[in-house]
């Protein structure tokens, strides 16, 4: 994930933007090194963001700036890969300011050789309340006038009319499940991209957050045909730096040495794509956003070496695939033919492996940029996993079950897709919030990276560009747009430590930038609300 230079936080005085310049390209580095890595077992997934692990990129990040720079620094580190909170909805962070502030290397790097037990350095809030900071700098909220309800602070900002004529609201604590405000909760709208949360929730509840998504090259015993086949993994790359994502050129020298063994320096290669079914292309047809979906895909199809955002794509992923995959097999010396499609027999002989990150990591890249692709497989893999056909309509399906067995709330709720490119789509601010809730369950550790995917406001993912006067590292969202269509969900921690989760969705918008500005300023505003 690359975030450009960042504009200077208009709110905060001016030591505490010269702070966060100085920081968030360092944090935007080890935040994309480190993720694919930091993908987690159901087991290791703990509320408790003391107890998660951090990367070794993370571990070794030596400050020297003092405490001051290090909380800032270490702050945004550990919402955007442990999450801001525990299992008492309070930030373990704030606890360890005071540690962090007897060490000149923070509360993780206490250690001679900087490797210290990784445990969560202090959060924004002290930091930069220390250095004199104002309403509405990152971590500085004031709490509402007291008794006010929620209802008081989101009506005035929801009912903004660059939000059109369809809305719906819903906020509740994550700890106790109580809703804290509903307006419209049960109205089913148009949720664009938050349909994600959705698909994430399904996709980690069928399969588990330790799976992953296999591509192999498979040799026939008969014919000697060489066979690559597509497990349905659209993080497979042909980048030399990996990023930790499975690479095509690997399994080609994997490949080329296995055969070498044998004594093959020539082959016929074919490729199969037949794990998945059904219409490639999406409803919204030839789009920059989403390539045709294919079981072989490397790079997701992207023209311009791109990792996230729109991109011109390649007509034929499959096809691609295996056109790349024969030159890195002539480079390792094994000639080949021009690959055609096939299907590899039960008898076809493994010959190597390249596997995705665990799904966490999936999950978590799917929901920061909003990646189509990665949703649009992951419904499919769904799908797979509950039997039904791998397509759009049979992924939707499967949604639909995988939710409705976690007994979430499923009326007027409508899925055509993964990724909620589809206007037919509709969910409502009950189920979103639900979902959330349900991520956030100590009792389901193997939906956390829904919450830990959620893209950090002012830091990571399609939130990097927003909040820059308020709320920056607070919220938590995923963001929907469509024409006409605005919508955000997520979590906030208030001023009274709680931990909540909204929904805010609006139809028949005229104006997105307008209508994303209001969205934002309620999201801050129930962040900056200590009111019940």
């Amino acid at each position: 994930m690359f975030v450009p230079e960042l504009r200077p936080w208009r709110a905060a005085r001016p030591q505490v933007a010269r702070l966060a310049n100085a920081v968030r390209p360092r944090l935007a580095r080890a935040v994309t090194a480190a993720r694919p890595r930091l993908a987690r077992s159901a087991n290791a997934l703990r509320l408790r963001s003391a107890h998660l692990p951090r990367s070794r990129t993370v571990r070794t990040w030596r400050y020297t700036a003092g405490a001051v720079t290090a909380g800032l620094a270490l702050a945004a580190g550990v919402v955007t890969v442990a999450g801001p909170w525990d299992a008492t909805g309070q930030r373990t962070a704030e606890r360890d300011r005071a540690v962090a502030l007897e060490r000149s290397g923070g509360v993780d790097h206490g250690g001679p050789d900087g490797a210290a037990a990784a445990r969560p350095a202090p959060s924004a809030a002290p930091v930069l309340t220390g250095l004199g900071g104002t309403t509405n700098a990152v971590g500085t909220k004031k709490a509402g006038p007291g008794g006010k309800a929620v209802s008081d602070v989101l009506e005035p900002l929801l009912g903004a009319s660059a939000l059109g004529g369809g809305r719906a609201a819903a906020v509740v604590d994550v700890t106790t499940g109580e809703r804290l405000y509903g307006a419209g909760a049960g109205r089913a709208l148009a949720p664009a991209s938050t349909t994600k949360i959705a698909t994430a929730v399904a996709a980690l509840s069928a399969l588990g957050a330790d799976h992953r998504l296999t591509t192999r090259t498979a040799l026939e015993p008969d014919t000697g045909e060489l066979v690559l086949v597509g497990g349905g993994d659209p993080t497979l790359t042909a980048h030399r730096a990996t990023g930790g994502w499975a690479s095509l050129r690997d399994l080609a020298a994997d490949t080329a040495e296995a055969l070498h063994e044998r004594g093959i320096a020539e082959i016929t290669l074919s490729y199969d794509a037949t794990l998945y079914s059904g219409p490639a292309l999406h409803s919204i047809g030839v789009n920059d956003n989403l390539a045709a979906v294919s079981a072989l895909i490397v790079d997701e199809g992207r023209t311009d070496g791109s990792a996230s955002g729109p991109a011109a794509r390649v007509g034929d992923p499959a096809a691609d695939a295996a056109a790349r995959f024969a030159a890195y097999l002539r480079d390792a010396g094994i000639t080949t033919t021009s690959p055609g499609p096939s299907k590899a027999s039960s008898r076809a002989e493994t010959l190597a492996t390249a596997s995705s990150p665990p799904l966490s990591a999936l999950v978590e890249r799917m929901l920061t940029n909003s990646d189509n692709d990665i949703a649009e497989a992951l419904a499919r893999q769904t799908a797979l996993a509950s039997g039904r056909p791998a397509s759009f309509d049979g992924g939707a399906r499967a949604i639909v079950v995988q939710l409705t067995k976690l007994g979430l709330p499923m009326s007027g709720a409508v899925f055509h897709d993964g990724s909620g490119l589809d206007r037919s789509d509709r969910l409502t601010a009950d189920l979103l919030t639900a979902l959330l809730v349900k991520a956030g369950d100590p009792a389901r550790p193997g939906l956390r990276p829904v919450l830990t995917g959620l893209p950090v406001a002012g830091f990571t993912g399609t939130l990097t560009h927003r909040y820059s006067d308020g709320a920056s590292g607070v919220v938590r969202a995923k963001t929907g747009t469509l024409t006409g269509v605005n919508t955000l969900a997520g979590t906030v921690v208030d001023t009274d430590g709680h931990l909540l989760a909204f929904a805010f969705l609006a139809s028949g918008t005229t104006d997105p930038l307008q209508a994303q500005s209001a969205l934002d300023k309620a999201a801050t505003a129930l962040a900056a609300c200590g009111c019940r």
